[in-house]
């Protein structure tokens, strides 16, 4: 990291009543001097005219926050200009900012970047923040605001704390063997190391929860032409977000809508009609209605009421448990109450519903968001939830060392395993083995975060 000083407005761009113009770095306050002629109480907000120091030209009238170093969030001297949210005057703020000596515009994620190697924050609080400012579901916030807070580092630092401690006394006997080691040091290390192993097993084994939350749960509307299944996605998205027609056919690639379903982020996907087909660019399309239906979390399966009981049986070969079975046009077909519920043996919900007059559409929304809650609530007590890839990766190598720490035949080879799981943990919080990953999760981050 350079001694640069760095500038940026951390509010999205546009008209707004207030805009924040943030800097850091061992000029920033040379920057408030230079403004507003003096600097004002740490940590208080003070209101003062920002001038041109070339000129002596009013810039703007707002407030400024002085935050010495290393008491803010980059661990640096800071200062935040809260001015009007004009264009024009944002714009030129910056301008005269940026142009004083050691002064350059910041890039994506500087200051978050500045407060992970600065220890104020480790990259599970980054990742943390990061998803805090993405969060466009409740429970999105939920997990955010959670892992912000310290929850996962907290988490993982207590696992890895145990195997520093644990490696600290295998080294100790390897090191000096004469000395008063416990003689069942061996059985004990290998009986605590397969109890953390299946530890982490198991907090691998969440059906990728924290992450089905953090990118949407992924539902696939299936089912054969004209059986409803355009009609079925309009209604949810409130719009018309796919084309409907009585002539069959009409969907021939996948279309997405995303919605907030009781705090949950969701992907529901309209797909091909289910059928056999001659049509290269139609077939091409049923082949992808199938791949999405057999990977997606939650299938929405249509059927067309008004031909019961003779229904698809393509379709009803994808339902099974994940499935909430939709019986549509039930406003012209004549319902069979007695046996919607075993239309299939798989333990699918299933309901009425008519698109067309909106009938059922209150059931279905209520039964699709206890589907979706189901599978992403783990319950008050649960530790926190994995968030990425790469701590699931890392996770894993942690756990295959330490199965090769249990079965390793001499304690040398034991206590090597161990610091190669103990390195692995280090990696999620940042604590080693990490430039290469800060390039990456910084980019994410918008200008002036």
């Amino acid at each position: 990291m350079t001694n640069d000083t760095i500038v940026a407005t951390a509010t999205a761009p546009g008209r707004a009543g207030v805009a924040v113009t943030r800097v850091s770095g061992t000029r920033a306050r040379d920057v408030i001097t230079a403004l507003c002629g003096r600097l004002p109480e740490a940590r208080k907000a003070t209101r003062f005219l920002f001038r041109d120091p070339g000129t002596g030209d009013v810039l703007d009238d707002g407030l400024v926050l002085w935050f010495p170093g290393p008491a803010s969030f980059t661990g640096e001297d800071t200062a935040e200009f809260q001015g009007h949210g004009g264009k024009a005057v944002t714009d030129a703020l910056l301008q005269t900012i940026r142009r004083m000596d050691g002064v350059r515009i910041a890039e994506p994620g500087e200051f978050s970047r500045r407060a992970f190697l600065n220890g104020k924050l480790d990259l599970t609080r980054v990742e943390g923040l990061a998803d805090l400012i993405q969060a466009e579901t409740d429970a999105q916030r939920r997990q955010a605001l959670q892992q912000m807070d310290g929850a996962l580092a907290r988490l993982y630092d207590s696992w890895r704390e145990e195997l520093v401690r644990r490696l600290a006394w295998m080294e100790a006997h390897i090191d000096f063997p004469d000395e008063d080691i416990p003689p069942d040091l061996d059985r004990s290390a290998r009986n605590g190391l397969e109890e953390l192993a299946q530890t982490i097993d198991a907090y691998l084994s969440d059906n990728r929860r924290g992450e089905r939350i953090r990118d949407g749960i992924q539902i696939a509307v299936i089912g054969r032409p004209n059986a409803g299944k355009s009609s079925l996605v309009n209604a949810l998205a409130q719009r018309e977000a796919a084309i409907v027609s009585d002539q069959a056919g009409t969907t021939r690639d996948i279309i997405e809508i995303h919605l907030d379903l009781g705090g949950f982020p969701v992907t529901i996907a309209d797909t091909a009609g289910l059928r056999s087909s001659n049509e290269d660019i139609e077939a091409e399309g049923i082949r992808r209605a199938r791949v999405r239906a057999s990977t997606a979390d939650l299938k929405i399966a249509v059927f067309d009421l008004t031909e019961w009981p003779e229904l698809d049986e393509e379709t009803l070969s994808l339902v099974d448990s994940s499935t909430l079975i939709v019986l549509n046009k039930s406003d012209v077909a004549t319902p069979y109450p007695d046996r919607m519920l075993t239309i299939s043996g798989s333990g699918a919900h299933s309901l009425l519903l008519s698109t067309r007059s909106g009938e059922g559409m209150t059931e279905l929304l209520s039964t699709l968001t206890a589907m979706v809650a189901e599978r992403l609530n783990a319950g008050a007590h649960a530790p926190p939830a994995l968030t990425r890839q790469r701590h699931r990766d890392a996770l894993e190598d942690c756990r295959d060392s330490l199965l090769r720490a249990i079965h390793a035949p001499m304690l040398e080879l034991m206590a090597e395993d161990v610091r190669l799981a103990a390195r692995a943990l280090g990696r999620i919080t940042g604590r080693v083995e990490v430039d290469d990953l800060l390039d990456v999760i910084f980019s994410d981050f918008c200008i002036g975060k």
